[in-house]
C-alpha cells in the first residue's frame, strides 16, 4: 500500500485498497489455475479421443471378422448338404429343419438359399421383427419365411410361392406368388460363385426382398449345378457405429475402396435410388452423404490414405479426424473414418474451466466479508459519516450521531455533520410548515413563531411594505409563544432614516442592534416586556425571489444571553428568505383570489342589472346556498351527520353559487322580460289595437255611406253601434288574453280563432322601410294593393328558422338531454295569443332554459384548477329534479352532488320570495313553503335537504334579512314535512 500513488490513497478508502488487493490476488490465482487445468484438460481430451478412435477401429475389425467368418463357414457347409441335389420342392422341404438349425447357429445371417442352373430357387429367411413381418405381409406369429421357385421338368408352369412357419416349423400359411419374378442365375452372388472355385463374397447390394443394404457369401457345388449362399445385412455395423459416437456431432462411417458406404449411423442414407438396378437401389457413395467434412477429408478422385490423427477445418469448425483400415477380403479394402469437432471434445475441459472460475469468484465473495471486517475497525467512523452524509443527501434526518472516537478530527467531523443534519432538518420542517399554511394571517403568525423558535427570541414582529411602497405596516406580533394584536404598533415611514428597521430595509442586510433606553419611537412597545433593560434586536429584511422588499422581521432577545452566533444569524437569514417567499406567494394568491371574486361578483351583478326581472337573484342565491351548506356541515345527526366542508369546498361552493346563472348573458333581454304574449322588442298589442281602430272607422264609414245612400238612419245607427260594441268587447278579450294571467280554456281559444277571421284592408306596402335582413326573411313578391288581411295572423315571416349549428347533438360531451323546438322563434300573433299558460312559447321557454346549458358550457371551458373542477356540475345542476325529469341533463338525485341539490332549493326559495321582480309580488313564507312542500312530494327537490332547510331555520334567517315584514308570516314547519321527518 505504501507504493500506491498519493491520489489513489486520497481518493479511495483503505478498505477498498485491501479488498482490491485480496480480490486481485485470488482472481489471478484462480485464473492461472483455471488456465492450466483447461490446457491439461484439452490435451487429455485429445488423447482420450485418439484412444477412442483406435478402440473403435479395433472393435470394428473384430465385428467384421465376427460377421464374415461364421457366415462363410456356414455357406461352405451348406454347399455339401443333400439340398444341393434336390430336384423338386418336396425334396427341398425335407432339408428345411437343417436350414433352420444353421440359421439359429449363425444369427448374423439374414437368410440361407440355393440357386440351381435351371433357375430354381429355395430360400429360408428369419423374420425376427415386426417391421420385417409387415413388409413381407407375414402372419404375426411367423418366425421363418420359405421362398421357393420350382421350374420342374418344363412341362408344368413354374411354381412360385411363400410359405410362413412359426418357430417349430409349423406352417402358418402357404401363398402362391406368381408375381415373385426372381432368377438366381442373374444375381451377382451366383455369377461370382460359378465363375470361380471356393467361397466368394459379393460387393454390397440392396437385398431383393427387403431392400436392405447387405452382402452375400456363396459357394458352388462340384459340378456347378447349384450354388449355396447366405445374405447378411450391415445394419448391425451401422448400429455399432451409432453407439460408438464420442460426441453428438461426431462422424463415423465404414466404406470400401470403391467409396461405397458400408455402415453409417444414419442408416436411411445407406441406399440411393437407382432405376438401373433390379432392386431399384444401389449402395450410397461418400458423395451421396453430402457431408462437407467428407468433401475436405476424402475428395473424389484421390486415393484413400490412412491417417491416425489430424486436424482440419470444415464448415467453420475444427475437427479431429482419423482414417483407419479395418481389414480386407477378396481384394477389397475397408476403411473406418472417425471425426469429432474439437469444440465438443473440449466441452468437459470448458466445464472444468468454468467451474474453476466460479470457484474463484466464490472464494472472492466469501473472502470479501473477512477482508471487510479486517478493515472495518480502521475506517468504521468514516463509513458511518459517509452513510450519514448519504442519508442527509436523501433527506433522511432520523436518529442522532455518536461522537465517540479517539481520533480528534473524526470526532469534530461527526459533531459538524450532526449540527448540519439538525439545521437542515429544522429548516425543512419550518419551510414545510410555512408552505402548508393557506391562510395569510395564520401564515404570518406561523412565520413569526418559527423564527422566534429558531433564534431563541422572546418576542418579535413582522412589518410588511404597503402597496405604495412608502411605509412599513405592522402585520403580526408574538410574545412568549402567544399571538398579540398589532394595535399598539404604528406605521414606519421609509423616509425616517433614524429608525433601525428602516436602516435594515435600506441596506438590504440583517441589522443586529443593542437597544438601550430610551428606544426609538417605533420600538418603544418592547418596554412593556423588557422594561429599561438592554435588548438585542435582530432585524433581517424580507425579500422575494427578485430581491424586492416584502417587509422586515424583528426579533428581540434579552441582553443577558450570549451573543447570537454567526451560524445562527445565517440560519435566520436563510429562513427569512423562505418566509418572505411564502408571504409573497400567499399575498399573490390572495390577490388573485380577490381579483377572481371581483370578476365573479361583477358578472353576477351585471346579469342582475341586465334585466329587472332577475332583480338581485344572482347575489342572494349564494347567501342562501352557503347557509344551507353550513347547516349540513354543523349537523350532528340525521342524513348529513358525516357531511363536512373544507376551505376548498367552501371556495368551490362560493364560485358555483355566484356563477350559477352566468349563462344568462347569452339570453336575449326581450325574452327574459317578456311580460305579455305579443311582446317582442315591443308589445304588438298596439298593432292589434290599431287594426281594431281601423275596423271601427270602417264601421263609421259604412254608416255614413248607408245614410248617403238613403238608408234608414235608425237601423244603420243600431248596426253601427252593435258592431262597435262587439269590436270593443273583442279587443278587450284579446288584450286580456295577451296578459297571460289565467289559464286559456278551449272556449276562449275558439273565440280567439273567430276574432282572428275578421278582415281589415291594408292599402300600404308592408315591405317599405324594412331592413335588408327582414326583407330577405319575408321573401314575398309584390302584392296588388289594397289587400284584405286577417285581424290576427300567423304569417310565414313570423317563423324564424333554427340554425343547424344551434341544435345540440344527442351524444354531446356535456351529457345534455334536450328537446329542441323545430323553430328558433314563432312570432305568429294567433299562435302567441293561444298560449295556454304564461306568456312564453315553447321556443322562448327553450331560450330561457338555455341559460343553464350555456352556464355549464362556459364554466366547463375554463381552465379550472383541480380543486375547482366541480364548479360546472354544482352551478349547472340547480334545474335538475330528483326524479330525473329536470334540465338539462335529466339527472336523478343520486347522480347530483349534495351542493347542486342545495342550490336547487335556494334558487326556488329566492325566486318565490323575491320582492324586486316587476312581473310579480313576492310570496309570503307560508305560501313559498307550501309550494316547495308540494315540489318535494313531486320529487322536484330533495326532501332531506328541504327538511334540513326548515329544521335549521335557514329559511327564517334569510327571510329576516331579505324579505319584507309583511311576508314573514307564522309557519309551522311540521305542516310542510312528511310525518316523522
Amino acid at each position: 500500500m505504501m507504493g500506491l500513488p498519493h491520489t489513489l490513497q486520497r481518493n479511495f478508502p483503505l478498505r477498498v485498497h485491501i479488498a482490491t488487493l485480496f480480490t486481485l490476488l485470488i482472481l489471478l490465482t484462480g485464473l492461472g489455475i483455471g488456465w492450466f487445468v483447461y490446457q491439461q484438460s484439452q490435451e487429455t481430451a485429445l488423447t482420450q479421443a485418439q484412444a477412442d478412435f483406435e478402440r473403435t477401429a479395433r472393435e470394428m475389425t473384430v465385428s467384421l471378422e465376427r460377421l464374415y467368418r461364421p457366415t462363410g463357414a456356414l455357406v461352405n457347409l451348406l454347399a455339401r448338404q443333400p439340398l444341393m441335389h434336390a430336384h423338386d420342392l418336396g425334396e427341398r422341404l425335407e432339408n428345411l429343419d437343417t436350414l433352420r438349425e444353421m440359421l439359429n447357429a449363425n444369427p448374423q445371417s439374414l437368410s440361407l438359399y440355393v440357386g440351381w442352373d435351371d433357375g430354381s430357387f429355395f430360400q429360408l429367411r428369419t423374420l425376427d421383427d415386426d417391421r420385417l413381418r409387415k413388409a413381407l405381409a407375414a402372419p404375426a406369429k411367423a418366425t421363418y419365411l420359405m421362398q421357393s421357385i420350382d421350374v420342374g421338368n418344363g412341362t408344368l408352369p413354374v411354381d412360385r410361392r411363400y410359405i410362413y412357419y412359426d418357430a417349430n416349423l409349423t406352417m402358418l400359411r402357404d401363398d402362391e406368388r406368381p408375381d415373385y419374378q426372381y432368377d438366381p442365375r442373374q444375381r451377382p452372388w451366383y455369377k461370382q460363385a460359378v465363375a470361380q472355385d471356393g467361397l466368394v463374397r459379393t460387393d454390397p447390394f440392396a437385398t431383393f426382398t427387403t431392400g436392405e443394404l447387405g452382402l452375400a457369401f456363396a459357394h458352388r457345388n462340384r459340378d456347378a449345378s447349384a450354388v449355396a449362399a447366405a445374405t447378411l445385412t450391415l445394419t448391425r455395423l451401422s448400429s455399432a457405429l451409432a453407439a460408438g459416437k464420442p460426441t453428438v456431432s461426431a462422424q463415423l462411417l465404414l466404406f470400401d475402396d470403391q467409396r461405397r458406404v458400408l455402415a453409417y449411423p444414419e442408416q436411411e442414407k445407406l441406399l440411393m435410388a437407382d432405376a438401373s438396378k433390379d432392386t431399384g437401389w444401389r449402395p450410397a457413395l461418400l458423395e451421396d452423404l453430402h457431408v462437407p467434412l467428407l468433401q475436405v477429408l476424402l475428395p473424389a478422385g484421390k486415393p484413400v490414405m490412412a491417417d491416425r490423427r489430424s486436424r482440419i477445418d470444415a464448415s467453420g469448425h475444427e475437427w479431429l479426424t482419423a482414417i483407419v483400415p479395418v481389414g480386407s477380403a477378396s481384394g477389397s479394402s475397408t476403411w473406418l473414418l472417425l471425426a469429432a469437432p474439437t469444440a465438443e471434445l473440449y466441452a468437459d475441459a470448458r466445464t472444468v474451466r468454468n467451474k474453476t472460475l466460479l470457484a474463484t469468484v466464490a472464494v472472492v465473495l466469501l473472502s470479501l466479508p473477512l477482508v471487510w471486517m479486517l478493515s472495518a475497525h480502521i475506517a468504521g467512523q468514516l463509513r458511518k459519516l459517509t452513510h450519514e452524509a448519504q442519508r442527509i443527501h436523501r433527506f433522511e434526518f432520523e436518529g442522532e450521531l455518536s461522537t465517540e472516537s479517539r481520533v480528534k478530527e473524526v470526532a469534530e467531523l461527526t459533531d459538524a455533520i450532526g449540527k448540519l443534519k439538525r439545521t437542515i432538518r429544522r429548516f425543512l420542517d419550518i419551510s414545510l410548515s410555512l408552505s402548508a399554511e393557506t391562510r395569510f394571517e395564520q401564515l404570518l403568525d406561523r412565520v413569526l413563531a418559527e423564527m422566534l423558535g429558531a433564534a431563541g427570541a422572546e418576542g418579535g414582529a413582522i412589518y410588511l411594505l404597503d402597496d405604495t411602497g412608502s411605509k412599513l405596516t405592522p402585520a403580526a406580533m408574538r410574545w412568549q409563544n402567544e399571538a398579540v394584536g398589532v394595535d399598539r404598533l404604528g406605521d414606519i415611514p421609509l423616509s425616517d432614516t433614524t429608525e433601525p428597521l428602516v436602516q435594515a430595509v435600506k441596506d438590504r442586510r440583517t441589522e443586529i442592534l443593542l437597544l438601550t433606553s430610551p428606544r426609538p419611537a417605533s420600538l418603544q412597545f418592547i418596554d412593556a416586556h423588557f422594561g429599561s433593560a438592554r435588548v438585542q434586536m435582530i432585524a433581517p429584511p424580507l425579500t422575494n425571489r427578485a430581491g424586492e422588499l416584502v417587509g422586515v422581521l424583528c426579533l428581540f432577545l434579552p441582553n443577558e444571553r450570549e451573543a447570537v452566533s454567526p451560524e445562527r444569524i445565517a440560519f435566520i437569514e436563510a429562513l427569512s428568505g423562505t418566509a418572505a417567499i411564502a408571504i409573497e406567494s400567499q399575498r399573490l394568491l390572495q390577490g388573485q383570489k380577490a381579483l377572481l371574486n371581483c370578476f365573479i361578483t361583477l358578472i353576477a351583478g351585471a346579469i342582475d342589472a341586465k334585466s329587472p326581472y332577475t332583480g338581485g337573484h344572482c347575489q342572494r342565491v349564494p347567501e342562501l346556498t352557503k347557509a344551507l351548506a353550513e347547516a349540513a356541515h354543523e349537523a350532528s345527526d340525521g342524513p348529513f351527520k358525516d357531511y363536512r366542508l373544507s376551505e376548498e369546498d367552501r371556495e368551490v361552493l362560493h364560485i358555483a353559487c355566484w356563477l350559477h346563472d352566468c349563462g344568462k348573458v347569452t339570453t336575449p333581454e326581450y325574452v327574459v322580460d317578456k311580460a305579455t304574449k305579443l311582446e317582442t322588442l315591443y308589445d304588438r298589442i298596439h298593432e292589434i289595437r290599431t287594426r281594431f281602430e281601423v275596423l271601427k272607422r270602417d264601421a263609421e264609414i259604412a254608416y255614413w255611406q248607408g245614410v248617403a245612400g238613403g238608408g234608414d238612419t235608425i237601423t244603420l245607427a243600431a248596426e253601427r253601434d252593435a258592431l262597435l260594441q262587439t269590436l270593443n268587447d273583442e279587443f278587450a278579450f284579446v288584450a286580456e288574453c295577451n296578459t297571460g294571467g289565467e289559464y286559456l280554456a278551449p272556449d276562449k281559444l275558439q273565440r280567439l280563432r273567430q276574432i282572428a277571421q275578421r278582415q281589415w284592408q291594408r292599402t300600404l306596402d308592408d315591405n317599405l322601410g324594412l331592413s335588408w335582413a327582414e326583407k330577405r326573411r319575408k321573401q314575398v313578391g309584390e302584392v296588388t294593393l289594397p289587400v284584405w288581411e286577417s285581424l290576427l295572423a300567423d304569417k310565414p315571416e313570423h317563423i324564424l328558422p333554427r340554425n343547424p349549428g344551434e341544435i345540440m347533438a344527442e351524444d354531446n360531451r356535456w351529457g345534455f338531454k334536450l328537446r329542441t323546438p323545430e323553430h328558433k322563434f314563432n312570432r305568429g300573433e294567433l299562435h302567441n295569443l293561444s298560449i295556454s299558460r304564461g306568456t312564453l312559447t315553447d321556443e322562448e321557454r327553450y331560450i330561457i332554459n338555455d341559460h343553464i346549458v350555456q352556464t355549464i358550457i362556459m364554466l366547463d371551458s375554463l381552465p379550472l384548477p383541480k380543486h375547482l373542477l366541480r364548479v360546472p356540475e354544482i352551478a349547472g345542476g340547480h334545474h335538475e329534479r330528483m326524479d330525473g325529469n329536470g334540465y338539462p341533463k335529466r339527472l336523478s338525485r343520486d347522480e347530483m352532488s349534495v351542493e347542486a341539490r342545495m342550490m336547487a332549493i335556494a334558487d326556488i326559495f329566492e325566486a318565490l320570495t323575491a320582492i324586486d321582480r316587476p312581473y310579480k309580488v313576492g310570496k309570503t313564507l307560508s305560501e313559498a313553503l307550501t309550494i316547495m312542500a308540494r315540489m318535494q312530494q313531486e320529487q322536484h327537490i330533495d326532501p332531506e335537504l328541504f327538511a334540513l332547510f326548515l329544521h335549521s331555520g335557514v329559511y327564517l334567517t334569510y327571510a329576516k334579512r331579505y324579505l319584507l315584514p309583511e311576508q314573514i308570516d307564522a309557519v309551522n314547519i311540521a305542516d310542510y314535512l312528511p310525518a316523522g321527518a
